[in-house]
């Protein structure tokens, strides 16, 4: 069984708690030392070290400019935002049913303007048809153990990716050819899936590009995740989602999508690879 939500947070607290403690020791001051120069109590530095009390942004400035350590400050401001939902646990979002899930990204799918989309394991949810959806989400429905609201989830899926069409938002997407020939619902069904991506491949918003098996490997394959223009990362795991911050985590994320880019087909050599997909369904 996954750990609890609060064990995750509490476990984020730490990790923030240590690394401001660890500005403090480098810089070569005292806590009380530190308290002086933020104008603040002793007790209150050991409390924010020790984890005891969660420190605000403010805080955070004030701790990083007595240590003359500014350059920290946009990574642990980030990391102080993300440790209540850093790492969100999946199970707690499905106890209502996967429909939830789907609803809780919809503001960010409004808010965003670009896109950049890796995957390794199944066709994106942006670009996936009704019956695709439908298989996926009654596997992961009947792995889990979820209520039963399978048809609900696929049209909640539907509607957050009508964003796709709206031509101020661009979308980059790269998946593994592997990704192609997974068979996650019947072969018709598959046929008209692959027949969806060439079709949405036409779009002037989006640009997708696939990795062939035979290419040169410049990076490994991944798992999946998702960049919101320059901001926000979600990264999939078996147990959880990620939702990373942190500028350093986003760049490091930018840079893994821009590797993977530069191994992937485009153009009629992807719609080719496509097609290959299409014709191994006979």
């Amino acid at each position: 069984m996954p750990p609890h939500p609060s064990s995750s947070v509490q476990k984020a607290r730490e990790d923030l708690a240590g690394r401001l403690r660890e500005i403090r020791r480098d810089a070569g001051i005292s806590g009380r030392e530190l308290a002086v120069r933020c104008g603040w109590s002793e007790s209150k530095s050991s409390r924010i070290e020790n984890a005891k009390t969660p420190p605000s942004d403010a805080d955070i400035r004030s701790w990083c400019r007595a240590c003359c350590a500014e350059d920290e400050i946009a990574d642990l401001v980030a990391a102080n935002r993300q440790s209540a939902e850093a790492h969100v646990q999946w199970r707690r979002l499905q106890r209502s049913g996967l429909r939830r899930l789907q609803e809780s990204t919809g503001d960010l799918y409004q808010q965003s303007k670009l896109f950049r989309v890796y995957v390794s394991d199944v066709i994106p949810g942006f670009l996936q048809t009704p019956a695709y959806a439908t298989a996926l989400l009654s596997s992961i429905a009947d792995f889990r153990g979820t209520p039963d609201d399978v048809s609900d989830a696929v049209a909640a899926r539907m509607r957050r990716n009508a964003v796709l069409n709206n031509g101020a938002r661009r979308f980059s997407f790269v998946l593994e050819e592997a990704v192609l020939r997974y068979r996650m619902c019947s072969s018709e069904a598959m046929a008209a899936q692959l027949g969806h991506l060439l079709g949405v491949m036409e779009l002037q918003n989006v640009a997708v590009g696939i990795i062939p098996f035979s290419a040169q490997r410049t990076v490994w394959p991944m798992p999946t995740f998702t960049i919101f223009d320059d901001v926000r990362v979600h990264a999939d795991t078996l147990d959880a989602a990620s939702t990373l911050t942190q500028p350093s985590q986003v760049a490091m994320y930018a840079q893994a999508f821009d590797r993977l880019s530069q191994g992937a087909s485009r153009g009629p050599a992807a719609r080719s690879l496509v097609a290959g997909a299409l014709a191994s369904l006979d």
